[in-house]
């Protein structure tokens, strides 16, 4: 009985984390198969999941992984490349691909910033889906999506490096309006404009000094 308590004890300490992502945050054989996936790739010299900055984290903690939904190319509103509507498969299609997570990292906003999608207005409340083609509705939607389909798990958002200010810029008030944690990444070594194994290290190491 002493054995399966204790067991038991473990267990529940476990936390359990799902990441919402594009290609940053990709690896074959761990996503969706039908998903498009950056890594491993002949242009970066990350080659092993256990490289990946999620990875990194999750045994850095001694958590676990409950899923990665993570789509290469794939934006948080509905315009991705081109002008090409990706209501499909955009972040906001995704919210309930995540598990029964504790803790949920959504890593996106370069794809938007690289597609020069829309950036509109912001707005809080009665998203349409032409609404969600630009990004600042976009996030308010995704984020007040994420809140209620799992308001027991703690959320944080991943901003990249090196993107347009006005993603920025929208990210942080989106996320300040929802009292979302953001993480803003600094300094991020990239290999074909993803990060290399010593950038996965950095990001990982940000997020450990941020204090997840």
């Amino acid at each position: 009985m002493l054995i399966a308590v204790t067991y038991s004890f473990a267990s529940a300490q476990t936390k359990k984390v799902s990441v919402l992502g594009d290609s940053y945050s990709t690896f074959a054989g761990i996503i969706p198969a039908n998903y498009f996936t950056f890594y491993p790739n002949d242009q970066n010299d990350v080659k092993e999941v256990e490289q990946t900055w999620w990875s990194l984290y999750i045994n850095a903690k001694g958590y676990a992984l409950e899923k990665n939904d993570s789509w290469g190319g794939t934006t948080i509103c509905g315009t991705g490349y081109g002008r090409m509507d990706t209501s499909r498969n955009n972040f906001i299609a995704r919210v309930d691909s995540l598990g029964n997570p504790d803790l949920i990292f959504v890593f996106g906003g370069t794809n938007d910033a690289w597609a020069n999608s829309p950036i509109g207005e912001y707005q809080y409340s009665d998203w349409t889906t032409a609404d969600c083609k630009s990004f600042r509705p976009a996030l308010a939607c995704l984020i007040d999506k994420l809140q209620k389909r799992y308001p027991k798990s703690e959320i944080c958002f991943i901003l990249n490096s090196e993107l347009k200010e006005p993603v920025n810029e929208s990210m942080r008030e989106v996320c300040k309006h929802y009292n979302i944690k953001l993480i803003e990444l600094h300094d991020i070594e990239k290999q074909n404009g993803h990060p290399s194994i010593k950038g996965m290290k950095s990001i990982c190491e940000q997020l450990l000094e941020a204090g997840l």
